[in-house]
Order: structure tokens, then sequence, then C-alpha cells
């Protein structure tokens, strides 16, 4: 049996295009990698502002949504893997939204729960 493994330290995000229903993220190894938005439900419910608004995080492995609380890493991408979030976190999140409630930050200061 043969195995591969696949290379994902050295792979960095280049370029990031969120659109009404597809995220699409290019890559340093010349891949682009494009994936429904419904993956990742708080890119969906976010608005265009939103979504516009994202930083690099890790050097590039990964990609952060100040505003949606939303992280997605190279690896989740190459992998083909979904926000793992629960639907009690995203209810939460969504009840916090509906009524005005910024959770990107918590008070403790850190990261809201995705």
């Amino acid at each position: 049996m043969t195995s591969s493994t696949v290379d994902t330290q050295h792979v960095r995000v280049t370029t990031v295009v969120v659109a009404d229903d597809l995220l699409t993220v290019g890559l340093s190894d010349g891949r682009t990698i494009s994936v429904p938005l419904s993956w990742y439900p708080r890119l969906c419910h976010g608005s265009s502002d939103e979504r516009a608004e994202w930083r690099l995080i890790g050097g590039g492995r990964g990609i952060h949504w100040s505003r949606l609380d939303e992280d997605i890493s190279v690896e989740n991408l190459i992998f083909g893997k979904p926000s793992a979030e629960s639907q009690a976190s995203l209810k939460r999140w969504l009840g916090n939204r509906a009524s005005g409630q910024n959770n990107a930050v918590n008070p403790s200061g850190g990261s809201g729960g995705s």
C-alpha cells in the first residue's frame, strides 16, 4: 500500500475572494481552491463588508475575519474540511448578532467561540 502526504507547512494564502456563494483562495504553490460558502456559516451570514474585511494569520497559513470571528486554515481548505462549529455555537453567535452584541472578542480578551 502506498501512502502519500501533503505538505501544508510551506503553503501560504496569496489571495482571498468571497463571492455570494463561493470562497476562492489562491495558494503560494499555484493552486486555487474554491469551496462552497455554505461550508462556513458565519461567512454566509456576514455582509459583503464583513466578508471583505479579512487578514492573513499564522504567516499566511490561515485567514481571519475579525468581525465574523471566523478562522480558516490552509490545511482545512486543502483537505476539504468545512467548519466544525457546532449548531449550538452557531445559534448563540446568531443570537448575539441579532441582539447587536459583538462576540468577536470575549470579556477575557480571547477569541469568541467558533
